[in-house]
């Protein structure tokens, strides 16, 4: 086995993945399962709270509070039907979604919060939130996304310019109080394929130049009147469009965008993508978002930084799992989730790996964020598939582990990581070299002042003990029936 060790820089993919987890249609998942159903870590994941403290409800999750009204569409609630977020004025920084934040970050994760706010809120609670922020690293924030629709509340309070100053202003407060904050304008695109301008362009112009990431949600599908009746041939609550049509007008917002900042090109996500299985049934839902996929890789402008699955496990079919609606922690696999297997481990939608020059101990790793890291790569010459594959550590680390295309997560207290799942289905030739790449995310899912003048951008861990890796070939103990 060779002794070396080597610095490695994880960066950007070509197009990243980010994952949405929990909503207004399903509970939250934890990291761990989520990392051992897919196999690796996204570079974010999307939560979706909401923030309306001057409503009588508040704190109250809206339809826990009005369980007893009557409704016929998901948004004809006082306030949106997001969990609540615990921050902000006199916050608690223990509650939701800030555990979560800490399990994301510590899992490798950058964190994607979407927030809707009611515009109407007084200055002092968007520097709150901005405070609540600035510990976690480089997160980004989708502020009052789909802007320029008119389901969610924060539209039947304030008009548009008024939504699209309302975003410019906490942008900027942002800036001031969590620099290591980006912030994502989620507005409607081009949407007429007749006309070259975005949805509200008047009143949002200034937000398409303010903001740092421009966003659209696309849905190639989707059955909006969910859950309050049945996508059927004939109904008018669903839609569902071609997958091309779907490519083409995205593609085109992001040269709008482009055009209304004067030639100036920042990262274009889609903050949701999916296919809707209400309207297009278990498989065609996997073939479109394979094309779409596709179609991201062959073009060669390469406009489309990143793209957020919506979501991991749903309660109606828009998870790569439905619920179960006898145990909501139990997930059924559709046959989206071994699609969107395959689209993750293409290595176009994978971070970039670059091997730098040997190390070494003790090595200080800096984890900047899920495309921008320094770890270190442990060759490993294997004989053949092995039987055994394990690595132990001695020191209270928080761990990313990589080998053969798997990803597993340590936390502080854990020792040994088993790692022969890195080669069920996935086996080696004799003599294949493999290299067990290590990554040192903040244990605490936040970034400490106690890391220096850029600790809000960087959090260090130092190593000063390889781990033990052990490797066997044969079973322990060899059957006497042979």
């Amino acid at each position: 086995m060779d002794n070396s060790v080597y610095k490695i820089h994880m960066g950007a993919a070509d197009c990243a993945v980010d994952l949405g987890d929990g909503s207004e249609r399903g509970e939250y998942v934890s990291q761990d399962y989520i990392l051992n159903r897919l196999g690796r870590p996204h570079r974010a994941i999307s939560l979706m709270y909401c923030y309306y403290p001057l409503d009588k409800e508040w704190p109250q999750r809206i339809s826990e509070a009005c369980k007893d009204k009557e409704v016929s569409f998901a948004w004809d609630y006082p306030y949106d039907d997001y969990f609540t977020y615990k921050g902000g004025i006199n916050g608690d920084l223990s509650d939701e979604p800030f555990r979560y934040m800490r399990e994301i970050r510590a899992h490798g994760q950058d964190v994607i919060l979407t927030l809707t706010i009611d515009p109407n809120v007084p200055d002092e609670h968007l520097v709150a939130i901005a405070k609540d922020l600035s510990t976690f690293g480089r997160m980004m924030i989708r502020i009052n996304h789909e802007a320029t629709g008119n389901w969610f509340s924060f539209t039947k309070r304030a008009t548009y310019q008024q939504i699209a100053d309302f975003y410019v202003k906490f942008h900027n407060i942002l800036k001031e109080h969590a620099p290591n904050v980006q912030t994502i304008l989620c507005a409607g695109g081009v949407e007429d394929p007749e006309k070259n301008e975005i949805e509200k362009e008047k009143e949002f112009a200034d937000a398409v130049r303010a903001t740092d990431i421009w966003s659209i949600d696309k849905y190639m599908a989707l059955h909006w009147g969910w859950p309050y009746d049945i996508a059927e041939h004939g109904g008018t609550s669903h839609g569902r469009s071609a997958v091309k049509d779907i490519y083409a007008m995205a593609k085109r917002s992001h040269a709008r965008f482009t055009e209304l900042c004067g030639g100036k090109v920042k990262p274009m996500v889609l903050s949701e993508l999916n296919a809707d299985g209400d309207v297009t049934g278990p498989y065609e839902q996997a073939e479109m978002m394979k094309l779409f996929c596709d179609m991201v890789k062959s073009d060669p402008d390469k406009w489309l930084s990143g793209f957020t699955m919506y979501q991991f496990r749903d309660r109606g079919r828009l998870g790569l799992e439905i619920e179960d609606p006898n145990d909501p922690g139990v997930g059924i696999e559709q046959p989206l989730m071994q699609t969107y297997r395959e689209i993750i481990n293409d290595s176009f939608f994978m971070p970039k790996m670059t091997i730098g020059a040997g190390a070494e101990l003790p090595i200080k790793l800096r984890w900047g964020g899920s495309e921008d890291a320094e770890g270190i790569a442990i060759p490993i010459k294997f004989e053949k598939d092995p039987v055994f594959c394990e690595v132990t550590f001695e020191e209270e680390l928080n761990l990313m582990l990589e080998i053969n295309g798997r990803w597993f997560y340590k936390s502080p207290k854990v020792k040994t990581i088993d790692l022969m799942s890195a080669f069920f289905g996935r086996h080696i030739e004799d003599g294949t070299g493999l290299t067990l790449k290590i990554f040192a995310p903040p244990a605490s899912g936040e970034n400490s002042p106690a890391d220096g003048d850029d600790w809000q951008l960087n959090s260090y861990t130092t190593i000063t003990k390889l781990p033990k890796i052990r490797v066997r070939y044969e079973p322990t103990e060899r059957s006497k029936d042979r």
